[in-house]
């Protein structure tokens, strides 16, 4: 049995990567979705100070409480910044990661580096808080506006991370250039990444569930 940690994308809650964990515990797994501070059903604790730090220790004192140490960490889209920089402060905790169409940072990264000139026009299209990203108009009706500190912070990745199985899945059916297709690129030739490339938008729970099942259990 493992124990699958699931951290969403911008502007979601855990309840995104519904029916995946259903179908994960009925193959005998521990499963624990993240909603990050300040997102979905935490929307009330929204503030200018919450950035991706905030969102890396959310995960480190989720793995602690929950007395985690065989976390398979799963990342989709901008939860790749936050599994990433979780398994370099807590090694122990982790044995394997998967990155669902996400960023992989390395020391010094930020959504802001990583991503198009088409993604950091959203993000600097903020609400009138002045701090928040609103969600896209074709988004989950329950999406909400995002922390925009998280989104440009730098990521601080001291270490090798865990020596843990590394997976990463592209999602092919972009309207235009992938913010990921230079992510892909970096990994595809990695021997130490197993990567796919699934044939699905960037929303791989809902359009592709199936095969993310699939690997995921294989991750795990």
């Amino acid at each position: 049995m493992s124990t699958y940690v699931l951290v969403p994308g911008m502007c979601h809650g855990g309840w995104c990567f519904e029916p995946l964990p259903e179908g994960l515990r009925a193959h005998g797994h521990r499963v624990l979705t993240v909603t990050p501070t300040g997102l979905s059903e935490r929307a009330h604790l929204l503030t200018s100070t919450v950035n991706l730090d905030t969102h890396v220790t959310d995960v480190l004192a989720l793995l602690e409480a929950e007395r985690v140490d065989d976390a398979v960490l799963v990342g989709h889209s901008y939860g790749g910044m936050v599994v990433g920089s979780v398994a370099d402060r807590a090694p122990e905790r982790v044995r394997g990661l998967v990155y669902l169409d996400a960023f992989v940072p390395r020391d010094g990264d930020s959504c802001w580096s990583l991503t198009t000139d088409e993604q950091r026009e959203w993000y600097l299209g903020v609400d009138d808080s002045g701090f928040a990203v609103p969600p896209l108009p074709f988004f989950d009706p329950r999406a909400t506006a995002h922390p925009l500190a998280t989104l440009l912070q730098r990521a601080r990745i001291t270490g090798p991370g865990p020596d843990c199985p590394r997976t990463y899945v592209y999602a092919t059916r972009w309207p235009g250039l992938s913010p990921f297709a230079a992510t892909y690129e970096r990994l595809r030739e990695d021997p130490a990444w197993t990567v796919h490339a699934l044939d699905s938008a960037h929303n791989l729970m809902r359009d592709a569930p199936a095969e993310l099942e699939r690997i995921l259990l294989d991750a795990g």
